[in-house]
């Protein structure tokens, strides 16, 4: 066994504001980089990379010295809150390592997040959410989707990758492989004329099409010919587009190392093929793509039946995200069917026949599910949503985790009559009900003094011609009695 007198930890304690300077931590990135992609061949998640965990050899490089350990505990049922920090140490922990059966699942990108946290602490000298409480960081990190703070003047490859460490979706960030290419290019970089000059001093650009997904989400894609492919959606899209290519096969490619290139795509009605840029395409394996919503034909009471496909391999092995499971649920294709996908907006209930979910879920006034708004889709499918028709103070929780499997779409179509469609309207704002009470009340104090003025009108109109027909009877009177008497007087006799 090797003897290692020193971490990255320790050297930063000596240098004044415990930062590196860049050129070590360039250094000891892609060495890191280098032994992570190594253990991840092997299936092994880390979930514990911090500086006081990368051991310094008598040649400056680091090496990885404590790796695994956090991953032996996943799938152990944990007494106490503080038995989180076994899974990790908080203050690098990505936001599905908190709550890996819920927010996860663990993945190999789990250990960016933890990289990039590192990296930036050997920059700044300054330890990610330092001062704040485990439940602090929680808040932080898992509910406000907060990220730590990258230095400015970096190279613009390492930039760019650790701005891909800290995205809040795991299957958005770079994996190992894409981490070691930017800190080896970027060693040889020279900051020069207020900017970076020579390899790694080029921003990724960004893709055309506008999708909705990362550069690292794409580049997981890698094509050849003989592929089958289909038009890429926009990411959280529900609702079907038109296709430039609906299914085709690869036929070419320009470049087939660079993600950056076009592919020629044989179209079926199409006589030529059509170039298209590989970002705007997807592969397509027995009838499924990574992304796709699917249900187990052969449901387990452990986790959830519906999920979310993660990776999809040539010979139909499928990588899929479930909620109750730590880590990707791994099977063949013919284990799956199709199901429906649910996106952000959607109006959602719980069915009738679920009696025991898996989240709490609140009622309405007469015992019955209250529905709810999709306000975020979690990689496993998890569903978080909130309640906008019911008025909540600061001390109620502000959404709700669902199953989608235990769930139903709501929409003015599936509400049969107009008092569930009114029921419906409540539902996207708790003031829907006053404001309707308060309409009502203004229109009937309205109709009741347009109607008052129209019967004072009346009134003025009769008026005049009353007077003149009294007048005129009181003329007559006078002529056929002698004795005059006042009309009021004559009217008390009547």
């Amino acid at each position: 066994m090797k003897f290692y007198e020193g971490s990255v930890g320790d050297k930063m304690a000596r240098y004044k504001g415990g930062k590196l300077p860049l050129s070590d931590v360039l250094r000891y990135g892609a060495d890191l980089a280098q032994g992570i992609m190594d253990l991840h061949a092997k299936d092994i998640f880390i979930l514990n990379l911090k500086p006081f965990n990368f051991l310094l050899n008598e040649n400056d490089r680091a090496v990885l010295g404590d790796f695994g350990i956090p991953y032996v505990f996943l799938g152990v049922a944990l007494t106490n809150t503080e038995m989180t920090r076994r899974l990790g140490t908080p203050n690098y922990m990505a936001p599905e390592q908190w709550e890996p059966e819920i927010r996860g699942p663990i993945s190999f990108e789990t250990d960016s997040w933890g990289f990039g946290c590192s990296i930036v602490e050997m920059l700044t000298g300054i330890l990610p959410w330092s001062g704040k409480s485990v439940d602090e960081m929680y808040k932080l990190v898992v509910k406000k989707e907060e990220k730590p703070h990258i230095p400015s003047g970096l190279p613009p490859a390492v930039e760019n990758v650790l701005i891909g460490c800290f995205e809040y979706d795991f299957r958005s960030r770079p994996i190992m492989a894409d981490i070691l290419h930017a800190f080896k290019s970027s060693q040889n970089a020279v900051y020069q004329d207020g900017g970076w000059m020579g390899p790694g001093s080029r921003m990724i650009r960004e893709k055309p099409g506008g999708s909705g997904y990362t550069e690292w989400f794409l580049a997981k894609d890698h094509l050849q010919v003989g592929d089958m492919v289909r038009s890429r959606k926009s990411r959280g899209s529900c609702n079907p587009e038109n296709m430039d290519v609906p299914e085709g096969t690869v036929v070419g490619l320009e470049r087939d190392t660079d993600q950056d290139g076009f592919v020629l795509v044989r179209v079926h009605g199409i006589h030529d093929p059509i170039r298209v840029h590989v970002s705007t395409l997807e592969r397509v394996t027995f009838g499924l793509a990574a992304g796709d919503w699917v249900r187990l034909k052969t449901e387990d009471r452990k986790h959830s039946p519906v999920g979310v496909i993660h990776s999809i391999t040539r010979d139909g092995t499928v990588a899929v995200a479930v909620i109750g499971l730590e880590t990707l649920w791994m099977g063949n294709y013919s284990e799956f069917q199709m199901a429906k996908p649910y996106c952000v907006g959607q109006f959602i209930r719980l069915k009738s026949n679920v009696f025991s979910p898996r989240f709490d879920w609140p009622r309405k006034r007469g015992g019955e599910w209250a529905t709810g708004r999709i306000c975020q889709v979690l990689p496993n499918g998890c569903l978080a949503v909130k309640f906008p028709g019911r008025l909540t103070f600061s001390d109620e929780t502000s959404s709700f985790l669902a199953d989608p499997a235990e769930v139903e779409l709501v929409s003015f179509n599936t509400c049969p009559g107009m008092v569930k469609k009114y029921q419906h309207l409540e539902d996207f704002h708790w003031t829907v009900r006053p404001l309707l009470i308060a309409l009502g009340l203004f229109t009937s104090m309205k109709f009741g003094l347009f109607v008052g003025r129209k019967i004072g009108r009346s009134k003025n109109k009769k008026g005049p011609n009353h007077a003149v027909q009294n007048g005129q009877n009181a003329d007559g009177s006078t002529a056929g009695n002698t004795a005059w008497r006042p009309p009021k007087v004559t009217n008390i006799f009547r």
